[in-house]
C-alpha cells in the first residue's frame, strides 16, 4: 500500500533571503540565523529553515511509513510580493523544488508557485516552464492574490490552461486580506486561515469558475475548512432563497463533490465527518509537515473506521492518480 503525503512544505534558503528585498505588505527581517516574516500589522511568523531540511523530512517520512511527499513552498508565496521581484521569486522557488525532487526522485514530487499578480502572459510563461519543463505536478493556488479573489477574471487563463493540461490546482491558505478582524489572540493561524481558504473555495464555485471549467482539478485542504459543515446552509441559500446563483446552474454541493479534500486536521472528528460527507475517491492523506508531526496524522488516518480498499485510496491511490505519479 503506497502512502503519499499531499501537503508537505519546504522553504529554500535563497527564497528566504530574497524575501528581505520585499517592501510591500510582507516584510522579512533577518536575525541571527533565522527570519521573521511580518504581514503588515496582522501576523508574524518565525521561519526556522532547519525544520524544512529535505533530509530531515525524509527521516520523518521513513519513521512513519510515508513513501512520497508532494512538496510546496510555504507562505508567503510569490503572489504576495512586490511586482518587481515576483517573477524572480517564482522561478527561484520552482527551481529549488525541482532540484530537491531531482535529488530524491523516489521520495518527492513538487508543486509550482506562480506570480499571479502579474499579467497572464507572464504567469503563464512560468506555468509552462514549471509544468512542462521542470515537470512539477500541480500549482499552488493561495487563497487570495495580494487581496485579489481567486475568481477574478485575471486568473481565467490559468484555469483554462490547467483544465486543458489536467494539472491540479492546490488551494493553500494565507494571511487573510480581511485579517484586521482576527489579528488578536492568534486567531489568524487558529481560525482565519481556515476561513480564508474556505472563502476561496466558495468563490470558485459561486463565481462560476467550476461551471466554466467542469474538468478543472482542485484540491481543497484541511478537511475542506468550514465548507463541509456549512454546505447545507449554503445550498439552502442558493436553492431555496435563490441567492448567489448568478454564475452557477447546479447546487454548490454538486460542484464541490468533484473537488479533492486533504485530511489535514489535528483531530479525527473532522476526518470522520468528511468520510461521511465526501466521495472516498476524492480524499487525500496530508500532514502539513513540518508544521505538524507526520506521525500524528498517520496514526489518526490508520485508526479511521474504513475498509482496506478505502484506506489505500485515501493514503495514496487517489493522489497517485490525481498527480499522475508513476510509483508503487
Amino acid at each position: 500500500m503506497i502512502t503519499i503525503d499531499c501537503q508537505s512544505h519546504v522553504f529554500p534558503a535563497p527564497y528566504a533571503e530574497l524575501l528581505t528585498r520585499n517592501r510591500g505588505w510582507v516584510r522579512v527581517e533577518k536575525t541571527s540565523g533565522s527570519y521573521r516574516i511580518q504581514y503588515g500589522a496582522l501576523q508574524s511568523f518565525l521561519l526556522d529553515l532547519d525544520s524544512y531540511d529535505p533530509q530531515k523530512k525524509i527521516r520523518d517520512m521513513d519513521s512513519t511509513g510515508i513513501d512520497i511527499s508532494i512538496l510546496s513552498i510555504n507562505i508567503p508565496g510569490p503572489e504576495a510580493l512586490d511586482q518587481d521581484i515576483a517573477f524572480e521569486a517564482a522561478q527561484l522557488c520552482n527551481d529549488a523544488v525541482h532540484e530537491i525532487c531531482s535529488r530524491h526522485k523516489e521520495r518527492f514530487q513538487g508543486l509550482a508557485v506562480l506570480p499571479l499578480q502579474l499579467s497572464p502572459a507572464e504567469y503563464l510563461a512560468e506555468y509552462r516552464r514549471a509544468i512542462h519543463s521542470l515537470h512539477l505536478r500541480g500549482v499552488v493556488l493561495y487563497s487570495h492574490i495580494a487581496g485579489k479573489p481567486v475568481d477574478h477574471p485575471d486568473l481565467e487563463p490559468l484555469y483554462t490552461q490547467a483544465e486543458q493540461d489536467g494539472v491540479p490546482l492546490v488551494i493553500h491558505p494565507t494571511v487573510p486580506a480581511w485579517g484586521e478582524v482576527v489579528k488578536d489572540y492568534s486567531m489568524i493561524p487558529m481560525f482565519g486561515l481556515m476561513v480564508d481558504h474556505s472563502i476561496a473555495m466558495l468563490r470558485l464555485i459561486l463565481g462560476g469558475v467550476l461551471e466554466r471549467h467542469p474538468n478543472l482539478l482542485i484540491v481543497h485542504p484541511h478537511c475542506g475548512g468550514v465548507i463541509p459543515y456549512l454546505m447545507p446552509r449554503i445550498e439552502e441559500q442558493t436553492e431555496v432563497k435563490k441567492r448567489g446563483r448568478d454564475h452557477i446552474r447546479k447546487p454548490p454541493g454538486e460542484y464541490y463533490r468533484k473537488v479533492y479534500l486533504d485530511l489535514v486536521s489535528p483531530s479525527p472528528l473532522p476526518m470522520e465527518y468528511v468520510l461521511r460527507f465526501h466521495p472516498e475517491n476524492r480524499l487525500l492523506f496530508g500532514s502539513d509537515h513540518p508544521w505538524v508531526s507526520i506521525q500524528l496524522f498517520k496514526e489518526m488516518v490508520d485508526r479511521l473506521p474504513v475498509k482496506g480498499d478505502t484506506k489505500s485510496r485515501i493514503l495514496g491511490e487517489n493522489a497517485k492518480a490525481l498527480f499522475r505519479i508513476d510509483a508503487g
